[in-house]
């Protein structure tokens, strides 16, 4: 008896700790009516263009947490804090017009300026990657930026809800300065939950265009991953993106595992002037829905990329590898196959119309 009561007291307690408001909202309504109708949604939730299993054959659950508790990496984090700018933090709000800019923030949290507009993708600054602030704590010295330094965002690009990609505390503080949201199916129900006015929302399936304004376009295009915030899964959709400017066309991919789509979207969309992939966080183990670093190489020369700026790594410890194993891997393989690729410290001003960064800032830290 003792141990039932256990057992409810602790499954009532997680359940009023999921009642919070940053773990956001099922699509429902109107919402949900649209998803249902959707080519990608199946069996009560939104499908990979193939079959994905979240981890690879012959691995359970058990054998991941048993690692991942007793077997990640002792270099997992680094020893020392990640190094700052000589000169200080680049001024967000007074970026000449004319330059086109992106400033990363470690992770596949960044700000873009094209053609004059501002635009950040997944802003995560609350310090964690988690709904217990005290856990997958965010690098010492990664999170040098904080929300007041940004300018008004012309566009807020969401591409799913995972935490790490998806941060309430940061995106109640921006609220008041985003003008446009674009994001996947379903991932608007948190944010119409959290205040956010649903007149200046995109929330789009794959294979969707949005014409923003003249000389700005969004393709939606599809990723390999999943979604959530608790315990379903895949209730809205992970989504990359083909952003088309006057100063180029970037390929925006969020979270995914290497699948055909990367060439499809280069044989309909490239070449692009830059591909945005994630890079980290990876394992065998989950191989499927996180691409290894010799992979993302070969996602940007699919999608027919000039260069290419690895994202998803030097900010939280999301895997069982070295910290900087991810920029090391994916750095030589690009190098054997001749891609050229942008590594930026963390706050550092890329200007898109000049000769790209690729200092290995990494091997300095102890």
């Amino acid at each position: 008896m003792m141990i039932l009561l256990l057992i409810v007291a602790l499954v009532a307690a997680i359940f009023l700790f999921m009642q919070q408001p940053k773990f956001g909202k099922a699509p429902s309504g109107k919402r949900l009516e649209r998803i249902l109708q959707s080519p990608h949604y199946r069996d009560g939730q939104f499908q990979n263009l193939h079959h994905t299993q979240e981890l690879k054959e012959g691995v359970g659950y058990f054998t991941v947490m048993k690692d991942f508790f007793f077997n990640k990496s002792k270099k997992s984090k680094p020893a020392s804090v990640l190094p700052s700018l000589p000169h200080g933090k680049v001024d967000l709000k007074n970026i000449a017009p004319g330059e086109n800019v992106l400033v990363w923030f470690g992770h596949s949290s960044y700000f873009m300026q094209l053609a004059g507009k501002r635009i950040l993708v997944d802003p995560v600054f609350s310090g964690s990657a988690s709904p217990v602030s005290f856990t997958t704590k965010a690098f010492a010295g990664s999170d040098v930026y904080t929300v007041a330094d940004f300018p008004p965002i012309d566009y807020l690009f969401i591409t799913h809800d995972h935490w790490d990609h998806l941060d309430y505390e940061t995106i109640i503080k921006l609220k008041p300065t985003v003008k446009t949201i674009i994001t996947g199916l379903g991932t608007a129900a948190h944010l119409e939950y959290w205040g956010f006015d649903t007149s200046i929302i995109h929330e789009k399936d794959w294979n969707e265009t949005i014409h923003l304004e003249p000389g700005l376009t969004v393709n939606t295009t599809p990723a390999r991953h999943f979604s959530g915030r608790g315990f379903k899964r895949n209730g809205s959709l992970w989504m990359s993106f083909v952003f088309t400017t006057p100063a180029g066309k970037i390929y925006i991919g969020g979270d995914s595992g290497f699948d055909t789509h990367f060439a499809e979207i280069g044989n309909q969309f490239g070449p692009f002037d830059l591909a945005i992939l994630e890079c980290g966080q990876y394992n065998e183990y989950w191989k499927y829905i996180h691409m290894m670093p010799e992979e993302v190489v070969q996602a940007a020369i699919d999608l027919k990329a000039k260069k290419f700026f690895p994202v998803h790594w030097s900010k939280f410890s999301l895997s069982l590898h070295d910290w900087d194993e991810p920029i090391r891997r994916v750095t030589s393989e690009a190098r054997l196959k001749g891609m050229p690729v942008l590594t930026p410290m963390i706050g550092e001003a890329v200007y898109l119309n000049k000769e790209g960064t690729t200092n290995d800032w990494w091997s300095k830290v102890n």
